[in-house]
């Protein structure tokens, strides 16, 4: 049975067949110019891809997707690894046609693979030319490695090439080591400055959920997409039992009300987030701020003993 997989560096996840505008045309085609797209989004703009309910999430090259039914050029899709309350298979939404291909054989599940650990790399043909540019935590199986150089496979069936020091190799997936807090601490440090991007998940831009989806990810935790489904699973934390690491929550009505913000406690009072449209990925003291106020809830996905 094929396997439906992601062929452009970010696929983004539209809340409808009809949510892009005609200023994301360069996010929905493919090849994708995520680059261009965000560059020439003004705030306004950015701010209506959330404001509008226009964007989900995201998707990286080479992840799998479950294809419901098609609608016009897009497929109505479910992300197999990103957890949601919305359906129990995984996050929905609307991806074009064109940023999906079908694939015979697809082992990420059962092989070595290839995890892009900078935040954004270049993707190489075997003879050198530059093909896409990747970004963090893009997987890919692995054909070879060699001393300077991981040869992978490719959705299309080719054999791409990453540097070796842009990856790390593991025997499988489930081989990923889960680290510590510390850990993912220290890996959501690497994008600071980041602009926040409404549903995003990659190294262009990441929103709140996001961030700290991606930073678990990374050191081998696997936790829900959302926000609010985030703050219901992992292990309960007080809050003033707090380590780096852990997953802290903020609601509106000065923490009675509806849940609206995560970020990640960097220690010593202090939050690592993605903060709002207009804002870059920062630590904040939280003493004597809103988010202070706001703090509602913390939740730990990390164990202490690192595996």
């Amino acid at each position: 049975m094929n396997k439906y997989v992601i062929n452009v560096p970010v696929a983004t996840i539209w809340t409808s067949y009809d949510s892009p505008r005609k200023q994301d045309e360069k996010a929905i085609s493919n090849p994708t110019d995520i680059r261009s797209w965000l560059d020439s989004l003004n705030f306004e703009t950015r701010l209506e891809l959330c404001d509008a309910n226009l964007i989900q999430s995201q998707l990286l090259y080479g992840q799998e997707v479950l294809v419901l039914e098609e609608k016009e050029d897009y497929y109505h899709i479910i992300a197999l690894t990103q957890g949601s309350s919305k359906d129990n298979r995984g996050y929905p939404g609307w991806v074009p046609k064109c940023q999906i291909t079908s694939v015979e054989e697809w082992k990420l599940a059962d092989g070595p693979v290839a995890v892009v650990t900078s935040n954004l790399t270049s993707l190489f043909s075997p003879e050198g030319e530059e093909l896409l540019e990747l970004s963090f935590q893009t997987i890919l199986p692995v054909v070879e490695k060699e001393a300077a150089k991981v040869k992978v496979q490719l959705p299309n069936g080719a054999v791409g090439v990453l540097k070796v020091d842009d990856t790390a190799v593991y025997d499988s997936l489930a081989s990923i080591p889960k680290r510590s807090g510390a850990d993912i601490v220290r890996t959501g440090e690497k994008f600071l400055d980041l602009p926040y991007l409404w549903g995003g998940m990659s190294g262009y831009g990441m929103d709140c959920s996001g961030f700290s989806y991606t930073m678990c990810k990374a050191n081998g935790y696997i936790i829900p997409r959302d926000a609010h489904d985030q703050a219901k699973e992992g292990v309960e934390v007080k809050l003033d039992a707090l380590e780096p690491g852990d997953l802290l929550f903020f609601a509106y009505e000065e923490g009675k009300g509806k849940l609206h913000h995560v970020g990640i406690y960097h220690g010593e009072g202090k939050l690592l987030h993605s903060p709002k449209t207009g804002r870059d990925i920062e630590i904040l003291p939280m003493e004597n701020t809103i988010y202070e106020k706001e703090l509602c809830a913390a939740r730990r996905y990390w164990q202490k003993d690192g595996e």
